[in-house]
Order: C-alpha cells, then sequence, then structure tokens
C-alpha cells in the first residue's frame, strides 16, 4: 500500500506540474511578459511547485525535518545530478545573465538561510522576509525585462515554450485557468500521497525523515526538473536547462523553506525548526553545491561531460554519506575523510587548472 501511495503521490506531482506550467506560462505570455521572465519565474517555478507542495504539507502534519530536508536536498539534487545528466547528453551552454545575475542572487539565498537559521529556528520574521525577496526578486525581473528595448533572442531560456496556435483549447483564458486549478489540485494531492508514503518508508528502514527528505522526497520533487531539463539537452536547448536549475533553486531558497517557515510560524511560536544535522552538514554541503556552479559556469561558459560526470559523482557520494550516517556504518569517518582531504582539493585544483587554461587561450 506504502508504495502503491509513493507512486501515485509521484505521479500525482509530476502530472499536476506539467498542468501547471503549461498554464502558467500560456497566462504570463498572455499578459505580456517576456519569453526569458517566463523561463526564470513561471517555468521554473512551476516545475518546483512539488517541493513547495510536499514542503508545506509536511509542516502541516508536524514533519518540519522533512520539510526543510526535502527543499535543500532538492537544490543539492537540482546541481549534481540533474545538471550533471544533461551535461552528460550535451554540454549545456550558460547564458550570461546567469553567471552575472542568478547565481550571485542563488548564491546569497544560501548564505541568507544559513545566518537565518544559526539559532536553529526559522520563525514567522524569517519565513516573511524570504518570500518578500522572493517577490522583490520576481518584480525586479519582470521590471528589467519591460525595460529592455530589444526582443529575446533564440538563445534564450524560454524561447522554445510550445506556441499557441490560435485554433487549439489551451489559447484561451478560461483554459488556462482551468489547466492551472487541476495542476494545483493534483500538486496538493500529491504532496499528501507522497509524505504519507515517505513517512512510512522512514519508519520502515529506520530512517530519519530528514534523510528520507534529503534523498527519495528531493529527487521524487524534483522530476519535473529532471524532465524539463535533459528533454531540453535532447533537444539542443542547452540553455534551457541552466535557466531551470537555477531559477528552481532561488525558488526552493525564498518560496519552498520561507512559506514552510511562515505556516510553521503561525501555528506554533517556535516556528520552523532545523534538524542539527541539516544546520552544520546539508545546508553547507548545499552551499558548497551552488558555489561549485561559478567557476563550471564561467569556464567557457559551459559545462562540460566531464564536469557533468563530476557532478554525478560527487551526488552519489553525498547520498552514500547520508545512509552510511544513518546506519551508523564502520566506515563513516574514512569515507568522510577521503572526500575533505583528497577528492574535494584536487578538483578544485582540476577547475582551476582548466579555468586558467580557458583564460589563456
Amino acid at each position: 500500500m506504502t508504495l502503491i501511495l509513493f507512486i501515485a503521490g509521484l505521479v500525482a506531482l509530476v502530472v499536476g506540474a506539467t498542468l501547471l506550467v503549461r498554464g502558467a506560462s500560456l497566462l504570463a505570455l498572455r499578459l505580456g511578459l517576456s519569453p526569458l521572465v517566463v523561463g526564470l519565474t513561471v517555468v521554473a517555478f512551476g516545475t518546483s511547485a512539488p517541493e513547495m507542495a510536499v514542503s508545506t504539507g509536511a509542516v502541516l502534519s508536524g514533519q518540519g525535518g522533512l520539510a526543510v530536508g526535502n527543499a535543500v536536498g532538492s537544490n543539492i539534487f537540482n546541481v549534481l545530478f540533474i545538471l550533471g545528466l544533461a551535461a552528460l547528453i550535451t554540454p549545456l551552454a550558460v547564458h550570461r545573465q546567469v553567471i552575472r545575475q542568478e547565481a550571485p542572487i542563488m548564491i546569497g539565498g544560501a548564505v541568507l538561510l544559513i545566518v537565518l537559521g544559526l539559532d536553529g529556528v526559522l520563525g514567522l520574521f524569517d519565513g516573511a522576509l524570504l518570500l518578500g525577496l522572493l517577490l522583490a526578486y520576481t518584480v525586479f525581473l519582470v521590471r528589467q525585462s519591460r525595460a529592455e528595448s530589444a526582443t529575446t533572442g533564440p538563445g534564450e531560456f524560454a524561447d522554445n515554450l510550445p506556441p499557441v496556435q490560435p485554433g487549439r483549447w489551451d489559447a484561451r483564458l478560461p483554459a488556462q485557468l482551468v489547466l492551472i486549478v487541476a495542476g494545483l489540485t493534483l500538486l496538493v494531492l500529491g504532496s499528501d500521497w507522497l509524505v504519507q508514503a515517505a513517512v512510512a518508508v522512514a519508519r520502515a528502514l529506520g530512517l530519519s525523515e530528514v534523510v528520507i527528505g534529503l534523498t527519495i522526497v528531493a529527487a521524487g520533487t524534483s522530476l519535473p526538473e529532471v524532465a524539463a531539463s535533459v528533454m531540453a539537452s535532447i533537444k539542443g536547448e542547452r540553455d534551457i536547462a541552466v535557466g531551470n536549475v537555477v531559477g528552481s533553486c532561488v525558488f526552493n531558497l525564498f518560496g519552498v523553506i520561507g512559506l514552510g517557515a511562515v505556516v510553521a510560524g503561525i501555528g506554533s511560536p517556535q516556528g520552523l525548526s532545523l534538524p542539527p544535522n541539516v544546520a552544520q552538514f546539508d545546508l553547507w554541503v548545499m552551499l558548497a553545491t551552488l558555489v561549485a556552479c561559478v567557476p563550471v559556469f564561467v569556464t567557457g561558459r559551459e559545462i562540460a561531460r566531464w564536469e557533468g560526470v563530476l557532478f554525478l559523482a560527487y551526488y552519489v557520494a553525498y547520498v552514500a554519506y547520508l545512509v552510511m550516517a544513518a546506519q551508523r556504518h564502520a566506515g563513516l569517518d574514512a569515507f568522510g575523510d577521503a572526500m575533505l582531504g583528497f577528492v574535494v582539493p584536487l578538483t578544485i585544483v582540476t577547475l582551476g587548472v582548466t579555468l586558467l587554461r580557458r583564460e589563456a587561450t
């Protein structure tokens, strides 16, 4: 029964996110937003709607650890797994605006979250601040788009959104509203089913809710991002894969965790508690992962296949560490020492040499 509930939850999340993205994208274009803004906000935020639905549902169910683990784990999964997998298919192009604007905002959001969580709790004020920053970021993008006189070129993130044919059923405003409502309904149902299944699995395996949230739930709720980025890579739309992931990470930091903290703060004066292992380890892994994007993005403004392999290897190592830590494996200390003392420094040196070589050429 738990497996059926889990699969049904994932299917509902994926279908719901697809309907929501389609309806919201068409509605946004109808309102006159540029394709770039649609790609960085509506599409990226829409594919992150499952994370918001699951985290909010987890908070309402009293599973705060699952809520935080889902958002943090989704960001780690987005960068290491999704970009790594997409780069394996074809080297990914990185738009100049992502390097200059979106990447610093993404990293700044991670730093702010760590600072706000130093006391181990995200209260109502913290959540309101994060949501306010998300609103300000969205307004900034909209105004920035409208201030640009030139039209978006063919290499921008959302330029390849499915065109709206006048005779299509979803070209009308009522149909777009139905898509949005249906998508949101499926997201709510799917999140509830997935949270129930994840908690049952955690109890059966003896794993904490945080570990389940960082791995199984994080990967499951990121399936829309996987589909969007991999399909974009297969079709040769390389920049949309990067834009979708970066935009989703920003939404997870400000929107998903922010809303969870607000909901928790309204229901309890204690707010949303950060599990100690998340505050002391996983938040820092997330920050390191986001920072690692910068040299990869800058080196030739693309993510090469070998860098994709490196991202995937790091994600496998991260999950292995979580599982070993949950089971208190005897080889955990040796594994951690090997990662920190050898693999990570070697990677930093390799990326540095690659950057110097590309600048020299």
